[in-house]
């Protein structure tokens, strides 16, 4: 099983103006969840179960940069890149008035490119 506790992601195709969504994913035995912010998302928060094999499935909750509340289900499985991190295939599904389906990919952060520009940012404030 691949423990995905303290393991961030993010996606691409975000603009250079915006901030990558940042996902921070927490494990216990097959019990997932995490919280995740950026780009459209001001905060979403995801509770699931993790399959031996690594592949995800939970719920998600997030509220978007519009004020839109947005809930849905997503399915993830995981690719071993080279280098060790995670790519995750996500098929989600979002439910109610912001209905909508589709595909994404969720890649791993190096955690040492992560704390490089973690603090890079703090100098700055």
């Amino acid at each position: 099983m691949i423990d995905y506790n303290g393991r961030r992601f993010t996606t691409g195709g975000v603009p250079s103006t915006e901030r990558h969504p940042i996902a921070l994913y927490r494990q216990d035995g097959d019990l997932l969840w995490g919280e995740f912010s950026g780009g459209h998302a001001r905060r979403g928060t995801l509770t699931g179960l993790c399959a031996p094999d690594g592949t995800l499935d939970f719920a998600y909750t997030m509220v978007l940069d519009n004020g839109a509340v947005v809930s849905g289900h997503c399915r993830s499985t995981p690719e071993l890149l080279p280098d060790g991190r995670v790519l995750l295939h996500e098929t989600w599904e979002r439910y109610g008035a912001h209905a909508d389906s589709g595909v994404s990919l969720l890649e791993e952060i190096d955690p040492k490119t992560f704390a490089q520009n973690h603090q890079t940012t703090e100098s700055r404030t």
